[in-house]
């Protein structure tokens, strides 16, 4: 899976907002933070080098109201990094200079290490961390997911299955997998070899259809957040069949949810198509995370 790449032209035009900078690796104090605005990079929530997210505050925040925008990078599960999704960060700061934004790494599956469901889990891990400082960050722990590929795939399961105290209140799907039983997956030897390969087996019940327990679609309930979905007509790595069975899902369990399909790839579509999904994406920010 591939990171989807906002168009060259996205970062000339957008306006990236001031801030307090701390060096790389500082954590948050333990007092709290003072209303200007700053930004923490490379946040440790866990034990391995790659749990880490920076954060930024924006300034006259309030613990009573400024929200948090967290972006889940794309990659195949097995690549990617955070700074995919700096661009987005700027524009985020412009459009939505009250809330405040955490980019995610998570620990990437190779080998050795196991995708899934750690890669979900890591997602509650930093959300975790951020409502419990909370105070001092002053924000308030309430999530929006906004996940590109992978990350989309990664930001729904975990919506759908795993955030069980409703810290989620809405996700954002860039041509993200939910539907990992269609036959454009099982049917590939290759995606079949590397998925068992990533897939810690023994973290669910004997005789698990994995293919269907790590499939969003599968997940939908009536719990799940609002979905704001986009999808490509030619992607060779998420097929559209996907975007239409999650939109049936969510149908079916009544969740909002918004379906659109572009011309093109896997992301790689015009550039007045991409500002179509960033308008899409703050439309949804403002509806179901506004900052009041």
């Amino acid at each position: 899976m591939k990171n989807i790449h906002l168009p060259a032209l996205l970062a000339a035009v957008v306006l990236v907002l001031g801030s307090c900078r701390k060096e790389a690796g500082q954590a948050p104090g333990t007092t709290p933070v003072p209303t200007v605005a700053e930004v923490f990079h490379n946040v440790s929530y866990g034990t391995h080098p790659q749990q880490v997210y920076d954060l930024y505050l924006p300034a006259d925040r309030s613990a009573a109201r400024t929200k948090v925008i967290v972006l889940v990078h794309g990659g195949g599960w097995v690549g990617g990094d955070k700074s995919s999704m700096d661009t987005l960060v700027g524009h985020i700061q412009a459009t939505h200079p009250h809330h405040a934004i955490a980019n995610l790494n998570y620990v990437l599956g190779d080998s050795s290490t196991k995708a899934f469901p750690n890669q979900v889990t890591n997602i509650g891990q930093a959300l975790g961390q951020i409502a419990a400082q909370s105070a001092q960050l002053q924000v308030l722990p309430q999530f929006a997911l906004v996940g590109t590929s992978a990350g989309a795939h990664l930001a729904m399961l975990y919506d759908y299955a795993y955030d069980s105290g409703d810290r989620v209140k809405m996700v954002a799907d860039i041509v993200g997998p939910s539907d990992l039983t269609d036959p454009f997956y099982v049917g590939n030897p290759l995606f079949q070899a590397a998925f068992i390969q990533l897939t810690d087996g023994t973290a669910f019940p004997p005789g698990t259809n994995l293919n269907q327990a790590l499939s969003p679609v599968f997940q939908v309930g009536p719990a799940s957040s609002p979905t704001v979905m986009f999808y490509g007509t030619t992607d060779n790595l998420v097929p559209t069949a996907n975007a239409y069975t999650l939109d049936s899902a969510l149908s079916a369990h009544g969740i909002p949810h918004q379906l659109t399909i572009y011309q093109g790839g896997h992301g790689d579509w015009a550039e007045a198509d991409i500002a179509d999904v960033l308008q899409q994406v703050s439309q949804y920010v403002d509806l179901y995370l506004p900052v009041e």
